[in-house]
């Protein structure tokens, strides 16, 4: 399966955990854990969203290999 974006590899580099992003986005813990295992992909404005949170641009959070 490809791994089309990153968001559990800056969560780690953020020093934040998936429970965090998902208190912080209003969002439920297992709908972000799937996101982080690339099982499910966020819609395009919750991209947008989680980079905002996370202090980076969208395009850090997709894989470009994917």
């Amino acid at each position: 399966m490809s791994k089309y974006n990153r968001i559990k590899i800056m969560l780690v580099e953020k020093d934040r955990s998936s429970k965090w992003l998902a208190d912080k986005i209003g969002k439920d813990k297992s709908t972000v854990s799937r996101w982080c295992t690339n099982d499910m992909q966020p819609s395009v404005e919750t991209l947008f969203r989680i980079a905002e949170i996370l202090e980076t641009s969208p395009r850090e959070l997709l894989n470009e290999e994917a």
